[in-house]
């Protein structure tokens, strides 16, 4: 497969995972204290809210790549 239809690919993939799920939830480690050789950590959690518009034009975007290879050759 050529470099144009694998990114088309992962477009299409990636819009439908974004439009399916629809957030992404990121965790983040920070350090709270140390006393000697212990260390207390704690661990913050953020979702990030995708729009269903950005899910939709992901996989236009990669339809768009995907035919327009093809009608190149």
């Amino acid at each position: 497969m050529h470099r144009v239809r694998i990114l088309a690919a992962a477009l299409m993939i990636a819009g439908v995972a974004s439009t399916t799920y629809g957030a992404t939830a990121l965790s983040h480690r920070t350090k709270v204290a140390q006393l000697g050789p212990l260390a207390l950590s704690a661990r913050t959690r953020r979702h990030i809210d995708w729009p269903l518009w950005v899910g939709a034009g992901m996989i236009v975007a990669g339809g768009f790549l995907w035919v327009a290879r093809g009608r190149r050759r």
